[in-house]
């Protein structure tokens, strides 16, 4: 996070920093080459931090950039007043002061893919700026050449014309909106989706909706995926068939929650959730995006859905734990449909010469208090599976780039795998090679044991029957099974590591829990048959697609109901 401000900064420096010594170069000296070429050099700084700040307003910077120019193509030029490049210089001032508003504009209005229409505009209006951009350069380049100021102007009128073009149709969309709804809200009353997957979340997080789609698809009704920030959506409309909607306000939503929508569906707990919820003809169901013993998996914002899908009657135990109050009507046990591919190891492996490890860091989270992440320890745990002859699996969090610190450490771990690998032959993997060209159920089945940090990895692991050690990252002592109860089938890693070997013995060679975690298994991932373990899920995914339909009361591993609302 660190990181990315200091690169927003230095973008920002740059961009401005050039722009004024371009100016300067053309305007007070005899330097135009240098000066051209600095200017060149500007407007491929302000392309650069484009790209690290999409919503960055450089207006300054194009005025001086455009006047630096026209002062060095007249001085080329040397011909006196040209009309000419006098209306280059209108056109391009008009450019400059409306291709924010038009980008402005274009990214309020819907975009789409997956369905059959054309919305041309908003795509267009976001490359205005880097159209502005391309034409300066061009301008610049013309004035190098000495080419005659035609050209330019030529240049200049085609870019303008394309603002026209856009701005024209935004405004006929915001004036004059078509009677029967936009092109979008049209196609998707014909599609007649019958629930909604809503997406709001931080760049990275695609993983979060992605692990649904495939079950989702699995339920054979029509449905739309509707995103909240612009980014996701060439990621998300590639993983999927269906209708892939941005909305970028609140107002588009009325267009795009058609009246056959019965359900909407969530993944997590973001802010813009809210604006979904708000609409009272849905039923709204929570899917969270893992199950896990960390504070966020028990989170009160939970109680504004009408369902709560969880895997097991664990995750109704931490809300009742944590002093959340919550309808036990409301949550239903589904299982967790993606570890159904997970290879199941029934019988107890230890003493293995040659284990392989999966080693899945978390990030540092928020807040501290829900950051467990294990990397500043890590160097210790690893070096000791390499003593032991281990092959380590490395799966770092997809967060863990956005914490410099994090990253360093990160790198530290890959440095000592490489030169394993390297002196042993023993395939590590890490990076893309763990993280994008393997999914986290390859890993899984790859390995014999994990050790992870407080995660929801540790319940999908729980899932192949084989042992995990967990990570104390925090100062709970004797209170962090208590806190976290799943670690209580695995073996705990004290966050100074003084017991590492004792766990890594345990761990791999006598595994003395390994009776104990099938009755884990079956309190955080429910009692679903194994060949027909997704079923969970997908029977009461279609249920709540029947109107009128109501769950029964979920019931604790003893069998009796839990009335959470009365916090017992």
């Amino acid at each position: 996070m660190r990181g990315d401000l200091v690169r927003k900064l230095l973008a920002r420096v740059l961009t401005t920093g050039l722009a004024v010594l371009a100016f300067l170069v053309l305007a007070l000296t005899g330097a135009t080459g240098w000066g051209l070429a600095i200017a060149v050099a500007a407007l491929a700084s302000a392309a650069v931090e484009r790209r690290i700040r999409p919503g960055a307003d450089g207006v300054a910077e194009s005025v001086l950039v455009a006047a630096a120019i026209l002062v060095g193509y007249a001085r080329r030029l040397d011909d006196g007043f040209d009309p000419a490049l006098a209306a280059t210089a209108l056109v391009l001032l008009g450019l400059v002061l409306l291709v924010g508003p038009l980008r402005q504009a274009g990214a309020l209005e819907l975009r789409a893919a997956n369905l059959p229409v054309r919305t041309w505009t908003p795509l267009v209006a976001e490359r205005l700026g880097d159209a502005l951009l391309v034409l300066l350069g061009l301008v610049a380049v013309a004035a190098a050449l000495v080419l005659p100021a035609w050209v330019a102007l030529v240049a200049a009128l085609l870019v303008g014309a394309g603002c026209a073009a856009v701005g024209l149709d935004l405004a006929r969309r915001r004036f004059r909106p078509p009677a029967g709804g936009g092109p979008v809200g049209r196609a998707l009353r014909r599609h007649q989706p019958e629930f909604v997957l809503y997406f709001s979340a931080p760049p990275g997080s695609e993983y979060q909706i992605t692990m649904w789609l495939p079950y989702l698809e699995r339920l054979g009704r029509p449905f739309l995926v509707l995103l909240r920030e612009p980014e996701f959506l060439p990621t998300i409309a590639a993983a999927t068939s269906a209708p892939v909607v941005f909305c970028p306000t609140i107002k588009t939503l009325d267009e795009v929650l058609v009246p056959s929508l019965r359900v909407a569906f969530y993944v997590n707990h973001g802010a813009k959730n809210s604006h979904c919820v708000r609409f009272a003809q849905l039923t709204h169901v929570q899917l969270h995006h893992g199950d896990s013993d960390k504070a966020p998996s028990a989170n009160p914002v939970s109680a504004i859905f009408d369902r709560i899908f969880v895997a097991g009657p664990a995750a109704i135990e931490r809300y009742a734990r944590a002093g959340v109050e919550i309808p036990a009507e409301k949550f239903v046990v589904v299982g967790r449909p993606q570890v159904e591919s997970i290879e199941v190891r029934r019988e107890p492996t230890t003493g293995l010469a040659q284990p392989t490890v999966l080693y899945t860091p978390t990030w540092t989270g928020h807040h501290a208090d829900a950051n467990y992440c294990s990397l500043p320890v890590a160097e210790t745990v690893i070096r000791r599976l390499l003593a032991r002859g281990a092959t380590v699996i490395l799966r770092a969090h997809p967060y863990t780039s956005q914490n410099p610190t994090s990253a360093r450490q990160l790198a530290r771990l890959t440095e000592l795998l490489a030169a394993d690998r390297a002196k042993t032959g023993r395939a590590h993997l890490w990076g893309a090679a763990a993280a994008r060209e393997l999914t986290l159920t390859d890993c899984v089945n790859r390995s014999d044991a994990l050790i992870s940090d407080v995660s929801g990895v540790i319940s999908d692991y729980l899932y192949s029957g084989k042992p995990y050690a967990v990570t104390d990252m925090g100062v709970d002592g004797d209170d962090f099974v208590a806190r976290f109860p799943l670690a209580g089938s695995g073996y705990v890693l004290r966050r100074d590591m003084s017991n590492v070997d004792d766990v890594l013995g345990r761990l791999l060679d006598t595994d003395p829990l390994a009776a104990a975690r099938w009755e884990t298994r079956r309190r955080y991932l429910g009692d679903f048959p194994a060949d027909s373990y997704a079923d969970g899920f997908l029977d009461a995914a279609r249920r709540e697609l029947e109107p009128g339909w109501d769950p029964p009361a979920p019931r604790t591993p003893g069998g009796a109901e839990r009335n959470l609302s009365a916090g017992v």
